[in-house]
């Protein structure tokens, strides 16, 4: 099957919405199903208000139903509730054609965090967007509770993966000229990300941030002990994760958390919030620790064995992703959605 996804998050944002589709789409393609993105990068665009990383696509609704009828898809996915995901939403309504969502990022809690706005807002918004959808695909059984107790129907599962591969240990030389032990954040560096929460903590040894965002100068000016590595990719990235000795990851607000799981690939524990993200991927197994107390946690976690962090990675698999990913898409004929001229 010819599959579209349409999707507000690509680049140049490097988060885990971007990996997991990059990563399920060549995993379909070598199955045999080819996957179109339409994606910010083909659209004049403009930056987010207080996240420039975030590109907005503008005058989207015909370039958006132009690139889909000359995708000849059978499927479409919309990914993001963006710009571009309700120019394709609006296409398919208006053609009566199914599609399905999903739902990434708790954006009425970053609007809040952003703006004060009431979080109930922001989800009555999410309730309209995907009420059409035939299947919302989410990562956990947390934010299915969630998104049920707004209202939100269809909700179907699709789980994550990592890259047991590319995330390994590799050993620790990396921050050996670094006071041990070295507590380490990777992700956006970003308000809703509660990276103060982390940076606030007292801990022994050293607090390392890999990643990039709005409140990057911010935080290193207030917390210059700490090391601002940047954002990372590909195997620097990896050796950062394996370099570590404990995983802190201070958001209460991602639906999953992909980095927890590169990180336990990595052997290398975590320390958590005891909210949606953390408990569903750490889902009670000991390779984390979860307290109110985020500096307790990180502290516990230390004692972790690498071994069984990187055992429960193993069982993770992209492939199991990509399968339920394509069962819960809702396929239609391509020859009657889209006939051809004469």
């Amino acid at each position: 099957m010819r599959i579209v996804v349409v999707t507000d998050a690509w680049y140049p944002q490097v988060n885990g919405v971007v990996r997991t589709y990059e990563t399920v789409a060549r995993l379909l393609e070598a199955e045999g199903h080819p996957v179109s993105f339409i994606t910010p990068q083909q659209f004049r665009s403009i930056p987010c208000p207080t996240y420039p990383e975030i590109r907005l696509a503008i005058g989207a609704r015909r370039k958006v139903a132009r690139l889909i009828e000359a995708a000849q898809p059978a499927c479409i996915h919309i990914a993001t509730e963006g710009p571009l995901g309700l120019a394709a939403r609006a296409y398919c309504r208006r053609r009566k054609l199914p599609f399905t969502t999903s739902f990434h990022t708790k954006f009425p809690e970053y609007v809040h965090a952003r703006t004060r706005l009431p979080v109930r807002w922001g989800y009555a918004a999410v309730r309209w967007f995907h009420k059409p959808s035939r299947a919302v695909m989410v990562a956990t059984d947390g934010i299915e509770a969630e998104l049920a107790a707004w209202g939100v129907g269809s909700i179907r599962r699709w789980t994550r993966g990592v890259d047991t591969d590319l995330f390994r240990p590799y050993g620790k030389a990396l921050f050996d000229h670094l006071p041990r032990p070295v507590s380490l954040y990777v992700g956006r560096v970003a308000v809703e990300k509660n990276i103060e929460a982390f940076l606030a903590l007292d801990l022994p040894g050293t607090k390392v941030v890999v990643g990039d965002g709005p409140q990057r100068a911010g935080l290193e000016k207030r917390f210059p002990e700490a090391v601002f590595a940047g954002a990372r990719a590909g195997e620097d990235l990896a050796r950062h994760y394996a370099a570590a000795d404990v995983f802190v990851f201070p958001s209460r607000t991602d639906t999953f958390g992909l980095v927890l799981l590169e990180a336990l690939a990595s052997g290398v524990p975590v320390a958590a919030y005891p909210v949606p993200g953390p408990q569903d991927v750490l889902n009670g197994s000991a390779v984390g620790v979860m307290d109110e107390d985020l500096g307790r946690a990180a502290q516990a976690a230390l004692a972790i064995p690498a071994a069984d962090c990187r055992d429960f990675a193993l069982s993770r698999s992209w492939a199991a992703s990509a399968a339920q990913f394509l069962d819960n898409l809702s396929p239609f004929d391509p020859a009657k959605a889209f006939p051809q001229p004469g």
